[in-house]
């Protein structure tokens, strides 16, 4: 999508783009420029000076990684899938910086050059981009940006110049940037931080992630903003319809401020829906639940109205640590989550990890694609130490309430079958030390996220107690698309048609099957497709805590008797376009 600009007035400018967190933002413009790059002097050193700067990138290295680490505990206070994406990220650059080919890189070419460690950085980093960047894996060529941030960090690092750009930022800052690193996001300070406008990035991009799990207005204007942006200026982002204003008029601004009042009083009087259960006009039920990614999320998810996890990532205890954790400590994080629900669900995704989200203890190597590699449940059945482990502190965990056990990217019954073996075999094994365990023994579930298990769910649902459709994934895989890659994230369509017949193909196979079947991609906290859903016959979603007022709105509002031949006409669509305006009247 190309965008626009135009300008109403001499000072007034207007820049229609994506948006990609809802909300309305006034305030004050922050340029962020990550692109601006370092410029160091190359210094010739003498022989007998080598050893020492070989020493201070050791010790450069060591500081930037503390950093590094600082920022991992910030992010993993970050909600939801905002702190996942952070803490994946900055894990990859924590082990670019501890004795990588990078460090060693560097290091020799001081030996070999004679430069100082500066310059000895900045020509590696130069070299290794390179190198990436034209590799034919499209994963790894998209690795060039990391590089490059890991350099800047280990030059901050020995030259002591930190880099403030998003530090002691002004109240109502707006930050106007080419691209925000997950680094750069870990660091914001969110009770200053108004809205986010970036150049690069799409619907599912970084940006987007973050901006709507820290509910930040956002927008992506690909145009030259930044160019005009100035520091101090004022500035509107209307996360809702897309568009950046600099410099508004004083109508304009009065617009606005009437519109963030209205949507704060909208956002004041969902609250009061937290207490009431989610039914249709029509009498049907629907079970709203909340995806977390801490412990420390629950009491805010309980607090939305939530009635159980739908989706618990169990990843953040296993990244950035050197180790792997103990069948003991992930029975006490999860014994106390389940606690905390006090007798409402909690399902757990094992381990969903690959090779792109890379943990320094879990020995993954790089495979030529990683999105299609060893990841998820492949990983676990290969790794069955480490999965055994995780399953027994699961069954532990039942004792203390209701629990389902989820099982990410699965697309083979062999894959359940194998599972099921395996949780006979634990179950036998705690029952022998006496260990209490739920009875009956907690629900085992598949994630419905790649085309082969949508199109196999009649024979994955004869095997299973139920389905979660993870939207995301589901998308990215149907259409080719890598959602973060802003070059073809235009593409990316939660709404093509194929994508929707998968979903339906799914919740059908479900149903004929008596399981229960959920959806937990960021559809399902989208207010304007929850009539698309309940169409399909799918009665649970899952989502971010913040939007489960707005759903839960939209769920008593409607007649779900009324829509269902809607539903039907929809799904025979084919033109992308009439999908969209079908879908948007069913919204009505």
């Amino acid at each position: 999508m190309k965008n626009k600009r135009k300008s109403i007035s001499a000072a007034e400018q207007v820049f229609a783009g994506m948006a990609v967190g809802t909300g309305v933002a006034i305030g004050v413009v922050h340029r962020h420029d990550s692109r601006a790059s370092f410029h160091v002097r190359e210094i010739r050193i003498p022989a007998t000076k080598i050893r020492s700067e070989q020493h201070r990138v050791l010790e450069a290295a060591a500081r930037a990684s503390e950093r590094i680490e600082t920022l991992q505990a910030e992010a993993k206070r970050m909600a939801g899938a905002a702190g996942e994406e952070v803490g994946y990220i900055l894990d990859a650059y924590h082990q670019m910086l501890s004795g990588s080919r990078l460090i060693r890189g560097v290091q020799k070419r001081i030996a070999t050059d004679q430069v100082n460690a500066e310059a000895a950085v900045m020509k590696e980093i130069g070299l290794m981009a390179e190198a990436f960047a034209t590799m034919d894996d499209s994963y790894l060529a998209a690795r060039v940006d990391d590089i490059r941030e890991v350099g800047r960090r280990l030059v901050e690092s020995l030259t002591g110049k930190k880099n403030r750009a998003l530090s002691a930022l002004p109240r109502h800052a707006v930050i106007v940037a080419d691209e925000l690193s997950p680094a750069d996001t870990a660091a914001l300070d969110p009770g200053n931080v108004a809205g986010l406008v970036t150049l690069v990035g799409g619907v599912e991009s970084h940006t987007a992630i973050v901006a709507r799990s820290l509910g930040l207005p956002a927008v992506v204007a690909q145009d030259d903003i930044l160019t005009q942006a100035r520091n101090g200026q004022a500035i509107v982002v209307d996360g809702i319809k897309g568009i950046v204003i600099l410099q508004p008029s004083s109508k304009t601004l009065a617009t606005y401020r009437r519109r963030k009042a209205q949507l704060l009083r909208e956002q004041k009087s969902l609250l009061k829906l937290t207490s009431i259960p989610a039914v249709t006009k029509d009498g049907v039920a629907i079970k709203l639940q909340a995806n977390i990614e801490l412990p420390s999320e629950i009491e805010s998810v309980l607090a939305a109205g939530a009635e159980g996890v739908g989706l618990f990532r169990s990843e953040f205890m296993f990244m950035n640590r050197p180790d792997l954790p103990s069948e003991e400590e992930q029975f006490d994080v999860l014994s106390k989550v389940v606690r905390q629900m006090d007798g409402k669900p909690v399902t757990i995704r094992t381990l969903d990890v690959g090779a792109d989200k890379l943990g320094a203890a879990l020995g993954m190597k790089a495979g030529p694609n990683p999105a299609l590699g060893l990841r998820a449940i492949r990983f676990s059945l290969r790794r069955k130490k480490i999965f055994l482990v995780q399953l027994s502190a699961i069954l532990r965990a039942s004792a203390y309430g209701p629990v389902r056990i989820l099982l990410p990217m699965v697309s083979t019954v062999d894959e359940i079958r194998e599972v099921r073996k395996i949780l006979a075999l634990l179950t036998a094994r705690l029952k022998r030390r006496g260990v209490k365990l739920s009875d009956p023994l907690p629900p085992l579930g598949v994630m419905i996220e790649i085309p082969g298990a949508a199109l196999a769910a009649d024979a994955l649902a004869a095997e299973s107690d139920f389905f979660a459709i993870g939207t995301n994934d589901l998308t990215q895989y149907t259409l080719a698309i890598d959602r973060t890659d802003e070059q073809v994230a235009y593409l990316y369509n939660p709404l093509h048609p194929a994508v929707l017949r998968l979903i339906q193909f799914s919740a059908e196979a479900a149903a004929a099957a008596h399981i229960p079947v959920s959806v937990c991609g960021e559809i399902a906290g989208d207010d304007r497709l929850t009539p698309l859903l309940l169409g399909f016959g799918i009665t649970e979603l899952s989502m971010a805590g913040a939007n489960l007022p707005r759903v839960k709105k939209r769920i008593l509002s409607m007649n779900l008797s009324a829509i269902s031949g809607r539903v039907r006409r929809i799904t025979s669509e084919s033109d992308p376009h009439r999908l969209k305006d079908l879908i948007a009247e069913l919204s009505k």
